[in-house]
């Protein structure tokens, strides 16, 4: 399978770097494809956690190019620090290259996103978007208004120079801007530094594919964050999607062989925005302390609750899932039910198996649960079974789960991940859970 896109299923936060990581081991390229310093993607190697912002996990193995792709908008001084702070702690096993296409975040569209976040909150039944305050926001506004400022122009003194003058008359309603020609002079220096590490990465995975390397294309954030098909206007500024990926790679559709959509067991979301199967306090509180669900970027508490499927049935057929890996289940491990949202009922009691498009419409709906009969606690030595025996040591009610996602979804359970180590992932084979079928039929039943 030379290229496979790995897409967060959910509201994101589904463990798509661990995912990734585990399929690198037989990559040649790891391409992040989209967001910037808001997603974090946490690796555990060993008792060592890793948490990468803006480079794609490829640059934690040897052998591999880690590539911050064409999509991505990228704050330039934090890139460096991650690089750097990688090779203080002796993790930067793989090569990095920079997109030379790939947007700027600058200073001023952090000024931008907590100004815009205080302007929502002020409106007459506002309130804030929930955003990490990063500037990915206003970093893609100036993108798709043409004001914006790419890694190339870092490598281009009178060119950088010229953009950013535009970009200051462009900002000059905001406060407290840094001083314009400070800016400049250090963009121009950390041009400097990063150039042995930017280039026009698409010919180089054009060349990669032909040769019948494996290129992986990893995610950021998540199809229900999507800007167009996510819970608007609670949602990232990109496409975290099969086809935002392309995009946010430069390679073409007919490249492309596997989609991998990964979910929790359960379900979290950051920030503002609907929330159909969110769990009662204590249940949330037991996800959270038991998952540790706080955001690895803000360090924010997650919300938490249940698996979703009508999301999930949505996000499939939206990326075109050919298989799904399902994480964090050791999590729900000692439950006596696992609790499964199936559908909603609207204020008249009829049911209602499609996602609105307005998000203030999920207000009115009630989630539908089935329970299902939970697992053991995956104890140490469960977990060991499971490394050894592989699919035949996990518990039968486990695997009815994953029957149960795939019945639901039309998509196989391929990956599981049953621990927060990159040992504790498990490859369940081609067609191990319930047969699927990826018709529109499955869809629309």
């Amino acid at each position: 399978m030379p290229v496979t896109v790995v897409v967060g299923a959910q509201f994101g936060d589904e463990a798509k770097g661990k995912i990734t990581d585990f399929l690198a081991a037989n990559a040649r390229y790891v391409v992040r494809t989209g967001g910037g310093p808001n997603a974090g993607h946490s690796i555990q190697i060993g008792e060592e956690k890793t948490v990468l912002h803006q480079l794609a996990c490829g640059v934690l193995r040897p052998g591999l190019v880690g590539v911050s792709g064409p999509g991505m908008s990228l704050d330039p001084f934090a890139l460096e620090e991650e690089i750097l702070e990688l090779d203080r702690r002796h993790l930067l096993k793989g090569e990095v290259l920079i997109s030379d296409r790939a947007h700027l975040i600058l200073p001023l569209h952090r000024i931008e996103d907590a100004w815009e976040e205080e302007l929502r909150a002020k409106q007459p039944g506002g309130k804030a978007m929930g955003t990490t305050l990063r500037g990915i926001g206003p970093s893609y506004a100036d993108r798709y208004g043409r004001w914006g400022l790419r890694v190339v122009d870092l490598t281009r003194p009178a060119l950088l120079s010229s953009r950013l003058s535009m970009l200051y008359v462009r900002k000059a309603h905001l406060p407290g801007l840094p001083p314009q020609e400070e800016l400049r002079a250090n963009l121009s220096e950390l041009g400097s530094r990063l150039a042995p590490r930017i280039a026009s990465t698409e010919p180089l995975l054009w060349e990669a594919i032909r040769r019948g390397e494996v290129v992986l294309l990893e995610g950021a954030q998540s199809a229900l964050l999507d800007v167009d098909y996510g819970t608007y206007p609670y949602v990232t500024s990109s496409h975290p999607t099969a086809a935002g990926a392309l995009m946010g790679s430069g390679i073409p559709p007919s490249d492309l062989d596997e989609v991998v959509g990964v979910l929790k067991a359960y379900s979290t979301r950051v920030g503002e925005g609907p929330y159909p199967t969110e769990g009662s306090a204590s249940e949330q509180e037991y996800l959270r302390e038991g998952g540790g669900e706080r955001g690895a970027t803000t360090g924010r508490p997650r919300r938490c609750g249940w698996l979703d499927l009508v999301l999930l049935r949505y996000a499939s057929r939206l990326n075109g899932f050919t298989s799904l890996a399902v994480t964090k289940v050791d999590v729900l491990g000692g439950l006596d039910e696992v609790p499964v949202g199936v559908g909603y009922e609207d204020p008249s009691g009829a049911r209602v198996d499609w996602p609105p498009t307005v998000a203030e419409e999920f207000d009115s709906l009630r989630p539908v649960y089935r329970r299902l009969p939970g697992w053991p606690e995956l104890t140490t030595r469960l977990k060991a079974r499971i490394e050894r025996e592989g699919v035949h040591a996990l518990p039968s009610t486990l695997r009815r789960y994953l029957d149960y996602v795939t019945e639901n979804t039309g998509v196989p359970v391929e990956w599981l991940s049953y621990g927060p180590r990159r040992e504790e992932t498990l490859w369940l084979g081609r067609g191990a859970t319930a047969q699927a079928s990826r018709g529109l039929e499955n869809w629309a039943a």
